[in-house]
């Protein structure tokens, strides 16, 4: 059984973990998820979900709860999603604490503030998908090795490396499961 953890600080949490269990069940993987709020919640989990919210706020509490070092030393598998995104970042503008994880630039808030929210018909990994950006940020500076699963206005809005996987926007307020199903897939992989 697969366990994926689902960071319980800020965002979408119970639509994260929704999404998941419904994307367990269209895959037929037996699955759980588990929330997250201190170091010893996430010992027993195979991959990591880290919402949207203020990714200052959320790095701050990887730092001080341990689970910062836990995740960069683990190399367990995470997906983030929009701040989660900016904090697998390798910098940003901004002096504040990432998991440096991907070695990308990120430009918060890229696609403008709260009222600028936006949905729009997206292309991810060659399947089309409905984008849902809420102060979303962009990715900036993608190396070589780092590959490229989506972009809009050409902006670069998903990207994976290893079992690395980083969204701009919020798939888990929608009811389609490729991404959540996607980042399943990367997870069997490194547990197999």
């Amino acid at each position: 059984m697969i366990t994926i953890g689902i960071l319980n600080l800020q965002g979408d949490v119970e639509e994260h973990q929704i999404i998941t269990q419904k994307a367990f069940k269209d895959m037929n993987i037996e699955g759980k998820t588990k929330l997250i709020n201190i170091l010893d919640d996430i010992k027993d989990c195979d991959a990591l979900i880290i919402s949207g919210g203020e990714s200052s706020t959320i790095g701050m509490h990887l730092e001080k709860t341990g689970l910062l070092n836990y995740i960069k030393e683990s190399k367990i598998p995470v997906l983030g999603t929009c701040a989660g995104l900016v904090l697998l970042s390798s910098k940003t503008k901004r002096d504040q604490i990432l998991l440096e994880l991907l070695d990308v630039e990120v430009k918060r808030n890229g696609f403008g503030r709260q009222r600028m929210s936006f949905e729009a018909e997206i292309d991810f990994d060659g399947e089309k998908y409905p984008g849902i950006f809420i102060r979303a940020p962009y990715i900036e500076n993608v190396p070589d090795d780092v590959e490229v699963l989506s972009t809009y206005d050409d902006k670069i809005i998903a990207i994976k490396k290893d079992q690395y996987m980083a969204i701009a926007f919020h798939p888990e307020l929608t009811d389609n499961t490729l991404i959540h199903q996607k980042f399943i897939q990367e997870v069997q992989r490194c547990v197999e």
